[in-house]
């Protein structure tokens, strides 16, 4: 075996006290998130969760229910760079990546685009060509964009968050099921309740401007690679075998079940046990339970199965039939299974 095909040495595990310490962290951020986006707490655990697990996340609803504003926050409390890219039918894959301009010396030099930042915000992602979207999909599975050749490195933080309008069709271009499977969790933001939709008017009275955020009062929470410390974290969250075999048993009953007619990949598999590490640290323990894995199963898989044709005109959505396999899994007895 070669140095390079050489196993990298396990982490260590996280101590009690390490775990509370990364999930106060991991707290502070989801509170600065929940005093802006209102009444969207689930998404929001989803999308830290999936964050911390070095996923993308693919956020769907129907627009004024701050999808942007859930993303931007975030770089605020995380003192990550924010940008925001409108998808379009006529945007090009440079328009995206960057291009290669010739200086006055005649040398070439790499422009940058919008992609080279932290948390980028693809907004309406499947308004964009197929030709656009398979330069996202590299940058995504691959971490780097090649441009005529040669490949950039995006930085260590860079996460893709993409929304979509789940009732708009027009002019849109379906998301292939090779795209889907990049996005770690798809997060789903309904409307609020009254008396949260009663509060934004509140805070909107009080001098909250969307499009301001200045007048969030978001502080920054976290230091210097303070993501890096948490997503190390996570890596270290325990999980006994018997939790693995539960999530293999989750996703592999996917595949076999009369509702679907496309089950989840192996990179569902992956997904599920690295967002349940990050659900495990939230929730400052240092191993991994069952109810982790339930909890973000739907995050994980919904985007990854097909409903049957037939089901899905009488109102059958992914979430049910997922919902029956999880009732007929079994999962594994004792804390930390």
């Amino acid at each position: 075996m070669t140095p390079e095909s050489a196993p990298l040495p396990p982490l260590l595990p996280l101590s009690a006290d390490e775990a509370r310490a990364h999930a106060e962290s991991a707290r502070a951020v989801a509170e600065q998130l929940g005093r802006v986006v209102l009444g969207q707490d689930r998404a929001i655990h989803e999308a830290l969760a999936a964050l911390l697990a070095r996923g993308h996340v693919l956020l769907e609803g129907v627009p004024g229910t701050a999808k942007t504003l859930l993303v931007r926050t975030l770089g605020l409390a995380l003192g990550l760079e924010f940008r925001r890219i409108q998808f379009t039918p006529d945007l090009m894959p440079s328009d995206i990546t960057g291009v290669n301009l010739l200086g006055a010396g005649g040398q070439f030099t790499f422009r940058p685009g919008p992609l080279f930042g932290d948390l980028v915000l693809a907004d309406e992602i499947n308004r964009a060509p197929a030709k656009t979207q398979a330069a996202l999909l590299e940058a995504m599975q691959e971490r780097r964009v090649t441009v005529d050749g040669v490949s950039h490195p995006l930085g260590e933080a860079f996460t893709v968050f993409a929304t979509q309008n789940p009732i708009e069709f027009e002019g849109t271009y379906p998301l292939p099921e090779a795209e889907l499977d990049r996005f770690l969790a798809k997060v789903l933001l309904g409307f609020p309740e009254a008396e949260v939709e009663q509060g934004i008017l509140a805070r909107v009275l009080g001098g909250f401007e969307a499009d301001d955020p200045g007048s969030y009062g978001v502080r920054r929470v976290l230091e210097a690679g303070g993501l890096q410390a948490l997503r190390t974290a996570v890596r270290r969250v325990r999980v006994e075998p018997g939790l693995t075999a539960y999530i293999t048993s989750i996703v592999r009953a996917t595949r076999s079940a009369p509702t679907l007619t496309m089950g989840a990949s192996p990179r569902a598999s992956v997904a599920l046990l690295k967002v349940a590490q990050a659900a495990a640290l939230m929730d400052g323990r240092g191993f991994v339970v069952p109810d982790d894995v339930k909890a973000f199963a739907f995050a994980v898989l919904r985007h990854r199965v097909a409903v049957a044709p037939e089901l899905e005109l009488e109102g059958v959505a992914a979430d049910a039939a997922l919902q029956a396999i999880l009732d007929k899994v079994p999962a594994p007895r004792g804390a930390g299974a």
